[in-house]
């Protein structure tokens, strides 16, 4: 075979070649990667910021219903309020009171409310010191029995804390015991765990539901 005819082969062989891999770029052939997997978004109940409760002094702050605060508008000033115990030593609520539960230590040791609450004012709180703090104040009250979680908070370990991590830029903010803990039964309920992360890289996973986002 001669030179040119060697030559007009290999030609018609690579522009033969180059049409065939063309029509494969053309068909997508090796451009199918696996399907995204689709990633719901996770429910708000987590990433919802706001505490669970509302402190005394967070109601005060924003000026919100603080009537259940106002002791004297149901009890006299001038009459010394009792607390009564039934035969097995559980304090008895009364009436506009029946919607707590008195659950704060082991074996209902600390269910008397006046182990808190300034027996000859209601409208403050009372350490075992003698110390008498606002209801506002309430941090400082958990403070005196709790005192090794009170310097966890106030370093910013235990609790919420928002704020700036600069204090050149602003104020850091601690969110107050009660904002999280029920002062009558402060026990934190369990908590239901976030969703596990989904991998984007999954193969064979359904794609995205219409109208997802």
């Amino acid at each position: 075979m001669s030179a040119d005819a060697k030559n007009t082969l290999v030609s018609i062989g690579l522009a033969a070649g180059f049409l065939a891999l063309a029509g494969a770029f053309l068909m997508n052939l090796w451009g199918r990667p696996a399907a995204v997997a689709f990633n719901p978004p996770v429910a708000p109940d987590f990433t919802n910021t706001a505490t669970v409760r509302l402190s005394a002094a967070e109601l005060f702050r924003t000026e919100g219903d603080t009537s259940g605060m106002a002791c004297y508008s149901c009890h006299d000033e001038k009459k010394p309020v009792t607390v009564k115990f039934d035969a097995k030593g559980t304090v008895i609520l009364s009436e506009p009171h029946r919607d707590l539960v008195m659950r704060h230590g082991r074996n209902n040791r600390n269910d008397n409310c006046f182990i808190c609450h300034d027996s000859k004012n209601l409208v403050l709180l009372r350490a075992h010191e003698g110390q008498s703090f606002k209801l506002t104040e309430s941090t400082r009250l958990c403070g005196s029995c709790h005192g090794p979680t009170y310097r966890d908070w106030e370093a910013g370990i235990h609790g919420r804390t928002g704020g700036f991590w600069s204090r050149q830029m602003g104020a850091a903010t601690r969110q107050d015991c009660t904002a999280c803990h029920d002062p009558h039964n402060p026990a934190f309920p369990p908590l239901k765990p976030a969703p596990a992360p989904r991998p984007l890289h999954l193969r064979g996973v359904a794609t995205a539901p219409k109208g997802a986002h």
